[in-house]
């Protein structure tokens, strides 16, 4: 099988964000960081390239400038067992810079956007009753975090 690794490009911070992520990420790791040579105009001693696993997932960075900025077209997607995963991962993304937005998403503050999404949300959404399923998603659509207690509230009628 052939592998598919996402591949970030960071403005010019990639090691502080990577060492960010896998901290917080629990069975996470920095495999290995390679560095442009001092003499790269701009770019010396920044990463030229690095591999880190996010739970499962490997994936690779690099510091490469402003040309391409990360958009909300491409995001991570965090899936959390309760409120208290959710409440935690959020809090850390959004911190120092991170910006909330709606129905679960943020950016971190390296301009990297996520989805903090609580399982709860997704059975709810998926619920055989049309009408419950239907007032979980209005519910969501006024959120920025999810709310796992709101959620159930409002496919109960509440």
């Amino acid at each position: 099988m052939t592998d598919v690794t996402p591949f970030l490009w960071f403005d010019d911070d990639a090691e502080s964000a990577i060492r960010f992520y896998t901290d917080l990420l629990p069975d996470s790791e920095v495999v290995s960081i390679q560095r442009y040579a001092d003499d790269v105009p701009g770019l010396g001693g920044k990463v030229m390239h690095a591999r880190f696993r996010l739970g499962d997932r490997e994936f690779l960075a690099m510091d490469a400038g402003p040309q391409f900025p990360f958009t909300e077209a491409v995001s991570l997607y965090v899936a959390c067992r309760d409120q208290g995963e959710v409440d935690r991962y959020w809090t850390a993304l959004t911190s120092d810079g991170g910006v909330e937005q709606p129905c679960g998403w943020l950016k971190d503050r390296w301009g990297l956007s996520w989805q903090i999404v609580p399982d709860r949300l997704v059975e709810l959404m998926r619920d055989p009753d049309p009408e419950r399923a239907h007032r979980t998603v209005q519910a969501m659509f006024t959120m920025t975090k999810i709310d796992i207690a709101t959620l159930e509230a409002a496919a109960a009628g509440g």
